[in-house]
């Protein structure tokens, strides 16, 4: 054989197989931008129309729709405060046409207290991203005589605290609160929702609620409640001046460990899922169209027009935020929450 033709010969398979490895993602790629063409992708909400989750759907539906080059639809499951919905997305086909807006907090301390029903594993779960993140606000009625948490620890007296469910940030964030603080409360659980929860607060049926910031701005700026402390480390934009509850109070490292906690597993938000087992290749293309759609200037524009705030997390740290509440938990700090949260009683 000429051996400058040999050479010539494998110098150009080298090129052909760099030009294949180069290609190799972009096929993969339009493959899956394909597949996506005249399909209908669903974003399953896990509650009724109207609310705080379903709103967030419907308003960055849009964005994914262009981002992924479909049709995107809004499709409510409302059932067990979203532990239906869940339980059906964990086993729905691994096709990438079924995601599903989730309340981190509520699912996380769902399957970390074992309550009834559950079947899902959030860790298990093909994470996309999270859309948003609140810090969570200690309120109390307009005219209550404790209007710091040093006073609610000087008081001396039994609290009641006004919830939705065991397991629906009120309640667990309330129990966590009184576990830390070593406060007399009784949790009561039974209200229809935040709003019902937080008028009874306001009439003062109940003396103190824990609500999300979003929820706590409203309820302030309506004069319907004083804000005590944000129960994080981080401060919230509505209560810029508001101390977190690490700045108000000295706390000892049992008492920050139950505050950061809770606070972690309140910052998995509203965290974008999509069932277990995609393929590699969908998996990366749906995170990079959810990153897309999530950081598209329009859509976090309009998120703040109406105080409905777009924090876009990236998958990675979604995925690995979740694992270190469902999954890096010890025993007996698993056993502590379940006793815990077991606290709260039906109204």
């Amino acid at each position: 054989m000429n051996p400058m033709l040999s050479r010539r010969n494998l110098a150009a398979l080298a090129l052909l197989a760099a030009a294949a490895s180069l290609g190799g993602p972009a096929t993969a790629q339009n493959a899956d931008a394909d597949f996506y063409k005249g399909k209908t992708v669903r974003i399953v909400v896990g509650y009724g129309p109207g609310g705080g989750y379903d709103i967030y759907a419907r308003m960055i539906a849009p964005y994914v729709s262009k981002a992924l080059g479909t049709t995107v639809v809004v499709e409510n499951q409302p059932g067990a405060g979203g532990t239906t919905a869940l339980n059906r997305t964990m086993t729905a086909p691994p096709d990438g046409l079924t995601f599903m807006l989730v309340n981190g907090l509520g699912a996380a301390f769902s399957q970390l207290t074992d309550q009834p029903g559950v079947r899902f594993d959030l860790g298990k779960l093909s994470h996309l991203g999270t859309v948003s993140a609140s810090p969570w606000v200690w309120l109390v009625g307009p005219d209550a005589p404790v209007d710091t948490p040093k006073k609610a620890l000087d008081a001396k007296k039994r609290f009641m605290w006004s919830g939705s469910g065991p397991i629906d940030g009120l309640s667990d964030g309330a129990a966590f609160t009184c576990e830390a603080l070593k406060l007399d409360c009784r949790i009561v659980v039974g209200y229809p929702g935040s709003n019902e929860a937080a008028i009874a607060v306001t009439k003062g049926e109940m003396d103190m609620i824990y609500v999300s910031d979003t929820s706590a701005n409203n309820y302030v700026k309506a004069g319907q409640n004083k804000a005590l402390a944000t129960m994080g480390r981080v401060k919230s934009r509505f209560f810029p001046d508001l101390p977190t509850i690490f700045e108000a109070l000295p706390l000892d490292a049992d008492q920050q460990w139950i505050f950061d906690l809770h606070s972690t597993a309140e910052n998995l938000g509203r965290i974008l899922v999509a069932p277990p087992n995609l393929p590699a290749e969908r998996l990366a293309f749906l995170r990079n169209a959810v990153k897309t759609a999530l950081t598209d200037p329009q859509l976090v524009a309009e998120g703040e027009k109406t105080q409905r705030y777009i924090d876009f997390i990236d998958a990675e740290a979604t995925k690995k935020a979740t694992l270190s509440i469902v999954t890096d938990i010890t025993p007996a700090q698993k056993k502590r929450v379940q006793e815990i949260v077991a606290k709260a009683e039906t109204k």
